[in-house]
């Protein structure tokens, strides 16, 4: 009984979050998903691969529905032996987003917990966690892997902490467990982040530990984290080892041109140039939005509703209040640095306020770690308004230029910021009376005295955003004189609630310095407020009707009329629709397409387009055998219009061109006659012989008899030796060709397609995918599994005999 009592808090803290979770996104009680752009997108790409799976019982690993053909390891592949992605399920038991709501709660909790806090306080830090902005918001609009690595997170600094305060077994089971779900969220860019701060605060335990010169604790920490991590990453090896295979050939390596599109030479070779890396910095003046949801206008899309000036505006262009009432909800009030903000990343006024308050009142030494931390999410999310910082990482530190939007290293502020809220909300109450007055009065006024200097310097603000020159082309200069002046009042009002809920705050701490109010009392009150805060403003963001029908979601494109008529075809070939170019998946979901929706594309297949499909040569789309294109008519309705010449899905060339780079391939595409040319590299076939031209046969053919995405059969007829092209994607790892049985070596011909050397007469030619790198990382993931669990039963076969010692002296 005594046991059960013990744990009695932290099972009601756990009934609490999936209470709060459910309730938070209560349409999913009635069968309802959220709708999540992203994910739209991902279904759109995923069709095919979903479709395979649900009809043969096994994965095909490659789809041709998007991007004319790429690996499916970044669209949800499933792998053998991957037992961590089934301890995830078990995790997310709940309908989908509030799994990852409650992941967040969960996760922070057990944080809270290694940090020695009382379960209320971390109840209500776990709440203040998940509550974030920022962490609602990317679930809205479905960065739903971004999600699952940030909800990791917390639990593996746990781990960390744990082991550092040498609770080894502990901490080392959490490390190793926590370690191998985050990788296995698959999103790396914010598990890179968030190494950034393992870094920070693991340096400041071993500096501590030098200083102690505790080198035992040293080299078991050492010992502990490595056996971990080994571990870890072997249990996701089959994911870690597809997506290294699949980065070279993403659009997340280097390009082989030395070019740009526009025919210019290249003066940076990064896969990503600068622009495109910095593109989403966050303004240095934004980040005040932190603490002031709205300051800056809030979001692309804003409800300003009927108290508005625009709307008053727009009722005196006489439109009925009902059709304005409509058009108030999507107000482009946002003026920030940023081209597009769904919502601001508003970590709450109050945990700000805590979070200062611990800078005075904390004694233990952890929380300058992670004031470090901190500062630094916040100085390199400003990205190109702070160049040096951002320049040096760019250019010096591994791998940070392989990735986009830096201002959502933030997600480590949102992490170190209620942390320290609730370190500083638990050492007031715990600290002595004299000093609680003082730290107090300072903390409250460094905050109160930033959001009146933001109410001085309000003349200095135009209110003006980067896409208002458009927004005034579109409306006029009436509109946007009345669009500031409703930014304006979003300012002055965001900064009198921010001081609200400041002041109640503040009152409660000041009134318990008083002793008007119990402990309990008044974290109880202060984690409300903390939480209202934070809840109303994530509340405003995702909202009841974001959330559809079930049916909604497994198709989230409706098919158009030109969709029916191309479905009506039954053979096989690809689609272009020109209004999505290559970021949009709402043709893969019915069609097999050369677009698609994806952070790490096929890389020569965007080259591809930059460089020849942008500039109209329809050749590229007849060797990708574009049969139907998509655009639309003068009345914006989607039209099919057939490409007669598409290629064919393969054929007979006469003529090999060899070049000699990537550079003399792309520009030799700029006339290529597809039907009897193609283009060959000396350089990646120097070791083969074979010969520049080919007697055609007219009457030669090459059919494909039997289609799947990862199996493709073809019967040749030829009276002559030749060489022949398929019009489908070259990927060198996987793909295995063979001839009549005998393997065949594929070549890549015209930038992206696969070539064959085919022998005269009659032949039966198959393609299979059968990728190694999925053997291997299946081994080795079920190795590293069954270690796991060699490891979880030491380590409780030690914890029981240390506690029966313990027992018995």
């Amino acid at each position: 009984m005594k046991n059960l009592n013990k744990f009695a808090p932290h099972l009601y803290a756990l009934i609490g979050f999936i209470a709060i979770a459910l309730i938070y996104f209560y349409p999913t009680l009635q069968g309802k998903q959220i709708f999540q752009s992203d994910i739209a997108q991902y279904t759109g790409m995923a069709k095919e691969q979903i479709d395979f799976r649900k009809e043969y019982k096994e994965e095909p690993y490659w789809t041709n529905s998007a991007f004319g053909g790429m690996p499916t390891y970044q669209l949800g592949a499933k792998y053998p032996n991957n037992y961590i992605k089934d301890l995830d399920s078990v995790l997310r038991f709940l309908p989908r987003p509030a799994d990852y709501l409650f992941l967040y709660f969960l996760g922070f909790y057990v944080l809270m917990l290694s940090l020695k806090m009382k379960p209320l306080k971390a109840f209500f830090g776990a709440l203040a966690f998940g509550f974030s902005t920022y962490l609602i918001i990317i679930l809205g609009v479905g960065h739903n892997a971004k999600a699952h690595a940030i909800a990791y997170m917390p639990l593996l600094l746990a781990g960390v902490l744990w082991v550092f305060q040498k609770r080894y077994v502990l901490g080392g089971i959490v490390t190793m467990l926590a370690a191998a779900l985050e990788i296995q969220a698959n999103h790396f860019q914010m598990t890179y982040y968030f190494l950034f701060l393992l870094l920070i605060i693991g340096g400041y335990y071993f500096i501590e530990i030098i200083k102690e010169k505790d080198f035992k604790h040293l080299t078991k920490v050492l010992g502990v984290f490595a056996i971990g991590a080994i571990l870890a990453v072997g249990a996701n090896a089959t994911n870690l080892l597809a997506t290294s295979e699949y980065a070279k050939y993403s659009t997340r390596s280097n390009s082989e041109l030395s070019f740009d599109a526009e025919g210019k030479k290249k003066i940076d070779d990064n896969a990503m140039s600068y622009e495109y890396i910095t593109e989403y910095s966050y303004g240095i003046g934004e980040s005040l939005n932190l603490i002031a949801p709205k300051l800056f206008g809030g979001s692309n899309s804003e409800d300003l509703g009927p108290d508005s000036s625009m709307y008053q505006f727009i009722v005196a262009q006489n439109v009925p209040e009902s059709e304005a009432v409509n058009l108030v909800k999507h107000m482009p009030t946002y003026w920030g640095e940023q081209p597009i903000v769904a919502a601001p990343a508003y970590i709450g006024i109050v945990v700000f306020f805590l979070a200062i308050l611990a800078l005075f009142v904390e004694k233990r030494k952890i929380k300058y770690a992670l004031a470090v931390g901190v500062v630094f999410s916040l100085a390199l999310s400003w990205g190109k308004h702070f160049a040096p910082l951002t320049d040096f990482f760019i250019n010096y530190v591994p791998m940070y230029n392989k990735f986009r939007a830096v201002s959502s290293i933030q997600v480590l502020l949102e992490l170190c910021m209620p942390v320290l809220a609730i370190l500083g909300l638990s050492a007031f109450v715990n600290s002595d009376e004299t000093e609680r007055g003082k730290s107090l009065l300072y903390a409250g006024g460094i905050v109160a005295g930033i959001l009146v200097v933001l109410l001085l310097l309000s003349g200095s603000f135009s209110f003006t955003s980067l896409n208002d020159e458009f927004y005034a082309k579109q409306y006029g200069a009436n509109f946007m004189d009345v669009l500031k002046e409703d930014r304006k009042a979003m300012y002055f009002s965001t900064i009198y609630r921010s001081l609200g809920f400041l002041a109640v705050a503040f009152a409660v701490l000041f009134f318990y310095t008083k002793k008007t109010f119990s402990q309990f009392n008044t974290v109880l009150l202060v984690g409300l407020v903390m939480v209202f805060d934070l809840f109303f403003v994530a509340k405003n963001y995702v909202k009841a009707e974001d959330f559809v029908s079930k049916s909604q979601i497994e198709r989230p494109f409706e098919e158009t009329e030109a969709d029916k008529r191309i479905l009506e075809d039954k053979s096989h070939f690809r689609v272009f629709e020109m209004d999505g170019n290559m970021n949009s998946a709402r043709a893969s979901f019915f069609h097999k397409s050369i677009g698609g929706y994806h952070a790490a594309k096929p890389k020569k297949m965007q080259e591809l387009f930059d460089y020849q499909i942008a500039k109209n040569n329809i050749e590229v789309l007849n060797m990708l055998n574009t049969k139907y294109v998509i655009q639309t008519n003068e009345q914006g309705a989607p039209m099919a219009l057939q490409n007669p010449n598409a290629n064919g899905n393969a054929w007979f060339v006469s003529k090999l061109k060899f070049v000699n780079s990537a550079d003399e391939e792309m520009k030799a595409l700029n006339s290529l006659k597809t039907k009897d040319e193609a283009t060959l590299s000396k350089k990646e076939n120097k070791d083969v012989t074979i010969a520049a031209t080919f007697t055609k046969d007219s009457t030669a053919t090459i059919n494909l008899e039997t289609y799947k995405p990862n199996y493709l059969k073809y019967v040749s007829t030829n009276s002559n030796a030749g060489f022949g092209v398929f019009s489908e994607i070259y990927y060198p790892k996987g793909w295995k060709a063979t001839i009549d049985g005998k393997e065949a070596t594929i070549f890549n011909v015209n930038y992206v397609l696969r070539g064959l050397q085919i022998p005269a007469g009659k032949h039966t030619i198959e393609f299979k995918f059968e990728p190694e790198v999925v053997k291997t990382g299946g081994m080795i993931a079920l190795i590293s599994s069954v270690l796991m669990l060699g490891v979880i039963g030491l380590g409780i076969f030690y914890w029981r005999k240390q506690a029966t010692v313990v027992k018995e002296s």
